[in-house]
């Protein structure tokens, strides 16, 4: 069994995504596994990483709907310990996921026509998102 790492990071601000697909095929092709797991980890506890349509639409209806898990106008018991303003970054990352796993198969990773990996920075300052790829496999 062979385990190789990966590091990447994207600088994003406030509320924005991007999509790390690429970067993704690229640590799966570079790392010449044919058979194995890709395992895909944002460090910080106000991003996420989902796999979904990137779709100017539906990227709009995700933060809709975030809002109204996590409203930016509400009171948090989190600014009052840190006396920072990101609770709802808080909140609304435990409702994503900071890691995904996805198969690789014939040397390629699996995913479906419009399922893309995207990168979220919740928070509400700019941040430097780092992303750790780890691939295991034969």
């Amino acid at each position: 069994m062979v385990v190789k790492h990966f590091l990447i990071s994207h600088r994003l601000a406030p509320d924005e995504y991007v999509n790390i697909s690429e970067d993704v095929e690229r640590a799966v092709s570079e790392a010449d596994i044919k058979e194995g797991l890709c395992n895909i980890f944002v460090k910080g506890s106000t991003a996420a990483l989902i796999t979904s349509e990137d779709e100017v639409g539906h990227i709009k209806d995700l933060f809709r709907a975030l809002e109204l898990l996590a409203p930016s106008d509400a009171e948090y018991e989190h600014h009052k310990a840190w006396h920072d303003d990101n609770g709802k970054s808080h909140v609304r990352a435990a409702f994503l996921q900071q890691s995904l796993t996805l198969p690789i198969i014939n040397g390629s990773l699996v995913r479906g026509t419009w399922q893309h990996i995207l990168l979220f920075n919740l928070d509400t300052r700019r941040r430097e998102r780092e992303i750790v790829i780890t691939i295991v496999g034969e």
